[in-house]
This record gives structure tokens, C-alpha cells and sequence, in this order.
């Protein structure tokens, strides 16, 4: 994208529009940090009990860890790897990390199986992990802090049962500092950020007023990232308050 394409939203941030499409199918360079990300995950979050490897992968080969819910950690996680194999393309003018993983954290009564997963009202956080840890290498651009990315264009519900039509990336807030760095190397450095489902509106309104107000909103009402689909829309009144 050039400067004569640059646009940005009325809360001043950039929007970065793909006019060039998405690069050719390449051979997906091989799980470098697999390790390191599995052993990362079981001393900071709890132990893995299962990874859903991808048979066919593009550019690069995503993994999806899954931890279940203990005492201490009533929730599902699931973390990528993979993401992390190729540094992003981020730009010059801002001070980024090219080097990222994603995960989403779902509720302890989500069902977690092959047979599930043929619904994809079950499946559909893992179809967003393994599409969204793919998306910057296949478009050459990037991902951070704040970001939205809406499900399609134009955006649609991720299944029949939610409303949520995409996701706003944001540090995850309910693990241990230590987990959102991992340094590999003096070169490398991964950084893990939860997906954050959102209501159309909520993305107009992070389009509109910028991710502070978004976030604000979510921190006055004690919005989390633990998935929860009957949650509150905050770009919607309700007896008067937002």
C-alpha cells in the first residue's frame, strides 16, 4: 500500500486495505519454535492436553494448542504456533513487533471434540486463530495492539448461535505477566495476543472514537477475554448508560 493510498478512520487510525490480493500458496517454513512455544505455554498457563496439527498448510504450518480447565484456570485456551515462524511486515513509522502468536480463551462448558467441531458454532474460534495467524504473511502486512478484523467483507456472524462478526487484538489480560513475552533469541521476540470477539458495532465504534474508548468500555462493565456470548454490546444503550 502507498501514500497516495493510506486512508484512516475518523478516530485517526490507519485502515490498511489489501488491494494486491493474497500472495501465491507457498511451502510453510517448519514449525521453528514449536518447542519453545509448547514448553512457554505449560510453565505460565497449565498443561497441554492436546494440539490440532494442520495436514495442509500455507507459507506457514499452525498449530493450536489446547489447555483444559483446572481450579485455578476454570477456562479453555487455545494458543497458536506457527504465527511466529515469519516476521509480519510492519511498517517503518511504527515501532512494532514482527513476531506474534494469538490465542482465545473460551468457557469451561465449550465443547472441545472432533465430533463438535463438524458445528461451527463450536469450531469457529479455532477457524479464526489458524485464518488470522495466517493473514499477515499471506497479505504482507501486520498485526497489533488494537487492531480489528472484521469476518468478511462485509462482516457476517461467526456462526448461527453469536452475533460477534470480528475480533479486536489486545494483550490478554488473565495470565501471568511472564506469558506475553517469550524471547527466543537477541533477534526474536514473540508476542501473545488474545482475540477479542466484537459486535458490528463495536468495530464501527473503534473505527469512530479509536481501541482507548473501546477498551474503556469493556474495562467500566469488567469485559474480559473469556468468550461470552450473551455478553453486553458496548456500542449499544441500555436504560440510558452505555
Amino acid at each position: 500500500m502507498n501514500d497516495d493510498e493510506k486512508v484512516v478512520s475518523l478516530s485517526g487510525a490507519p485502515i490498511f486495505r489489501y488491494t494486491d490480493g493474497e500472495n501465491e500458496w507457498e511451502a510453510p517454513h517448519g514449525e521453528e519454535c514449536i518447542e519453545e512455544i509448547s514448553d512457554h505455554i505449560e510453565q505460565h498457563i497449565g498443561e497441554i492436553d492436546m494440539v490440532f496439527h494442520e495436514l495442509v498448510s500455507d507459507t506457514v504450518h499452525i498449530d493450536v494448542h489446547h489447555v483444559k480447565p483446572t481450579e485455578d484456570r476454570p477456562f479453555h485456551t487455545l494458543i497458536t504456533s506457527g504465527m511466529s515462524d515469519l516476521p509480519m511486515t510492519t511498517p517503518e513509522e511504527y515501532d512494532a513487533n514482527p513476531y506474534m502468536e494469538l490465542m482465545i480463551t473460551l468457557p469451561a462448558d465449550w465443547q472441545i471434540s472432533d465430533e463438535a467441531f463438524r458445528d461451527e458454532q463450536w469450531y469457529w474460534p479455532i477457524r479464526q486463530l489458524k485464518f488470522l495467524a495466517r493473514f499477515p504473511h499471506k497479505f504482507n502486512t501486520w498485526f497489533g495492539w488494537g487492531h480489528t478484523i472484521p469476518n468478511g467483507n462485509p462482516a457476517e456472524p461467526f456462526a448461527d448461535n453469536t452475533r460477534f462478526m470480528g475480533v479486536v487484538l489486545a494483550p490478554p489480560i488473565g495470565v501471568p505477566d511472564e506469558f506475553i513475552e517469550l524471547t527466543i533469541n537477541e533477534d526474536k521476540e514473540i508476542h501473545f495476543f488474545s482475540l477479542v470477539p466484537l459486535y458490528e458495532e463495536e468495530m464501527s465504534l473503534k473505527l469512530r472514537e479509536g481501541s482507548d474508548e473501546l477498551f474503556d468500555r469493556f474495562d467500566q462493565h469488567g469485559i474480559n477475554e473469556v468468550v461470552n456470548l450473551k455478553r453486553r454490546n458496548m456500542a449499544k444503550k441500555w436504560f440510558g448508560l452505555f
